[in-house]
């Protein structure tokens, strides 16, 4: 943690905008000023990251995914690597409106690009003409340029990674919209009321950048290796629960079987005969009928 601390501060993640340019809200993350900039509260930023670290790693474990957002160019290249190596998706170039809350059309756009990789791999974008084949290369480059990072993105993600608020502010809202959290690097000129779980700190820092989705990418990984722990362990518990399972159908076909025999035997005994006068009853009740004189004489003339 001290290492951490040591690298965060030679990074500068303390160094804020100037006075002049800051936002009132970010006051409780504030230490100080010098030189006319405001100094944020390394404390501050440090309980951010571990809290952010911690939520991550338990979103992952759940199955969940997390898409990182920014489109600085000093955030493209740790993005890239760090989202890349975690296996999440990542928007680095444009963030396109609609890209959570209309997920349908940007998929279908994403299909379109599979269409077109499907062509250039089998060699039918040479059968097309020359002007035709352009205007395609063209569509597919477009298409992998802004939705390349989340080509693999299936479903909506389970939270989001952002580096600055004011710059990815659209995608902030869609999030807040559909109720995804957000984890956010914050500068002393954002709105913390945006983000779920801000982390204070100096967002136009390359170093700054590397560092905090250098962190945040280790928890993911931990977070996937706890999902590839419960899925290995999830097999023994089925197979432990169907054991289980089956000694009870067992039980309770035995204790059917009891019942059964139990039932016979008192339909047997309600329906039989209970004793030799109740069996004797009906013979003599038929025999007397048989001997009275009306049974059988004829009628007089």
């Amino acid at each position: 943690m001290a290492s951490l601390v040591q690298e965060l501060i030679e990074a500068g993640i303390h160094f804020g905008q100037r006075r002049s340019n800051w936002n009132p809200k970010m006051a409780p993350y504030i230490h100080g000023v010098r030189n006319q900039i405001h100094i944020l509260d390394v404390r501050e930023s440090i309980k951010g990251m571990l809290l952010a670290k911690r939520f991550l790693e338990k979103c992952v474990s759940d199955g969940k995914d997390v898409c990182f957002i920014d489109t600085k160019r000093q955030a493209r290249g740790p993005i890239e690597q760090y989202a890349a190596e975690a296996g999440m998706p990542f928007v680095t170039e444009r963030w396109l409106g609609g890209t959570l809350t209309n997920f349908r059309t940007i998929r279908e756009r994403l299909k379109r690009l599979e269409e077109l990789d499907r062509l250039v791999e089998s060699g039918e974008m040479k059968n097309y003409s020359k002007k035709m084949e352009s205007q395609l290369m063209r569509e597919r480059k477009k298409i992998q340029r802004n939705l390349g990072g989340v080509r693999n993105m299936t479903k909506l993600p389970g939270a989001l990674v952002v580096i600055d608020t004011n710059r990815e502010k659209n995608a902030l809202l869609e999030a807040k919209s559909l109720g995804i959290p957000t984890v956010c690097l914050v500068d002393t000129d954002g709105d913390p009321d945006l983000v779920n779980i801000p982390i204070p700190g100096n967002d136009d820092s390359m170093r700054t950048i590397d560092i905090v989705i250098r962190e945040l990418c280790e928890a993911i990984k931990k977070g996937k290796e706890g999902r590839s722990t419960s899925a290995g362990e999830s097999p023994m518990n089925d197979g432990r629960e169907r054991g289980e399972g089956r000694e009870r159908a067992d039980r309770g076909d035995r204790r059917d079987d009891s019942q059964r025999r139990r039932s016979s035997r008192s339909t047997f005994r309600a329906d039989g005969p209970s004793s030799p006068a109740a069996a004797s009853a009906p013979v003599a009740a038929e025999v007397s009928v048989a001997g009275s004189p009306d049974a059988g004489s004829a009628p007089s003339a």
